[in-house]
């Protein structure tokens, strides 16, 4: 067990990246506003993505190149069009992430309910362990807080079923306010994740594989089906603790960071007990933290290989990137702070449209002549792939018809 635990990394950089905003915020936003109403939401937006996560980190161990490379040899246009949709998105993404886990020091630590300060130490800290740590530690540091999360959740959501005194269907519900359909996007577009992390997969498969020297495809697979398939199951624990807990109570989530965070870990010890706060609270903190070093470290990455390509080598240097990143970060908490529901609508709307440019781009370049055939997709994937870009492109278009 404790040498399969080793052998796991990407995967579960993808999960902490993943289960963050999506999972805390908007699966339990799900569970508490339309119970298991919204359950094939997240199973279909899971599947449908599926093949383009992927193909990160299968291209990557295919060729030793990141998907980045990929796009390059597509045409320099379809690095020019990641690089704009990044400079527009990952601002937006990192300071959702961060308030999330602001609020969430507030409640858990106490020491000031200032969420700019908060954002302040914990932007800090993000930057101290990536610059000194590196890969290494965060893939250390994942591989315990993913196992935390999952065990506190289960527990949570096993109680709380134990404990309800509601009876609930399953139901399937169909939002037709337009409150309900930009909720609906939101919740689809970072579930599991937005699909530019598999571009970020990609970059910490050729890390693992710096560390380890020797690793196969089968590994590489295996590690991101686990991460992927706890993402999945932890999303479902949330819908169901969000129901369990807080559908048909008459009460909401709050839109500030600290009380949301109060009303999150309050869903935990209501089901399991006041004795477990200090444990869940935790749980909850390093599961945000997680996300915000893995999206602070990913998108520097990003940047340096993108403009590495286009040959524009002053501006290819993670180093200032990931201040660039983090400044900005909190400039925008600083001078435009506004309500944290406004800003994670914001970030994951602006994923979920921006999805199906990822979704073809990603399928066009795992068939193409820059992948070698023995590591092309099965027939099976490839008509999945087709089904999820049609699935994407459908429901994006008909978002953008009824704003």
């Amino acid at each position: 067990m404790i040498k399969i635990i080793k052998k796991l990394g990407p995967g579960l950089l993808f999960a902490g990246a993943a289960i963050g905003v999506s999972h805390l915020v908007q699966s339990t936003r799900a569970g508490a506003d339309f119970g298991f109403g919204l359950l094939w939401a997240l199973l279909l937006s899971n599947l449908f993505k599926y093949p383009f996560f992927l193909f990160g980190p299968k291209y990557s161990i295919a060729t030793g190149e990141s998907l980045l490379d990929g796009y390059y040899k597509l045409g320099k246009y379809v690095l020019l069009t990641y690089l704009i949709l990044s400079l527009i998105t990952m601002f937006t993404i990192q300071t959702a992430v961060t308030i999330v886990t602001a609020g969430l020091a507030i409640e858990l630590f106490g020491i000031t309910s200032n969420i700019t300060i908060w954002a302040c130490i914990i932007i800090t800290i993000c930057l101290l362990v990536l610059l000194i740590g590196k890969y290494k530690l965060l893939d250390n540091l994942m591989k315990f807080v993913i196992i935390l999360l999952t065990i506190s959740t289960l527990l949570a959501v096993l109680f709380a079923g134990f404990n309800t005194t509601h009876s609930f269907e399953l139901t399937q519900v169909f939002p037709k306010e337009a409150v309900e359909i930009a909720f609906l996007v939101a919740f689809m577009g970072w579930m599991p994740a937005p699909l530019d992390i598999s571009i970020w997969q990609s970059i910490w498969t050729l890390e693992k594989k710096k560390k380890e020297k020797i690793i196969s495809e089968k590994e590489i697979i295996f590690d991101f089906n686990i991460g992927y398939v706890t993402t999945v199951i932890l999303g479902i624990c949330f819908i169901a603790l969000g129901t369990f807990v807080m559908y048909d109570t008459g009460e909401n989530f709050s839109n500030q960071g600290g009380v949301f965070a109060k009303q999150l870990i309050n869903l935990y010890t209501i089901s399991i007990g006041d004795q477990a706060f200090l444990v869940i609270a935790i749980a909850a903190f390093t599961t945000m933290f997680s996300t915000t070093i893995t999206c602070l470290d990913a998108s520097p990455r990003t940047m340096e290989k993108t403009f590495e390509l286009l040959g524009q080598n002053r501006l290819a240097n993670y180093n200032l990137w990931i201040i660039i990143l983090a400044s900005g970060t909190l400039f925008i908490f600083v001078f435009f702070m506004s309500e944290m529901g406004l800003l994670v609508k914001i970030a994951t709307i602006l994923s979920f449209i921006t999805a199906p440019f990822y979704a073809i781009v990603n399928f066009k370049l795992i068939n193409s002549k820059h992948t070698p055939k023995e590591f092309r997709p099965s027939k099976f994937i490839n008509i999945l792939s087709v089904l999820g870009i049609i699935f994407l492109s459908c429901f994006t278009i008909w978002y953008l018809t009824i704003l």
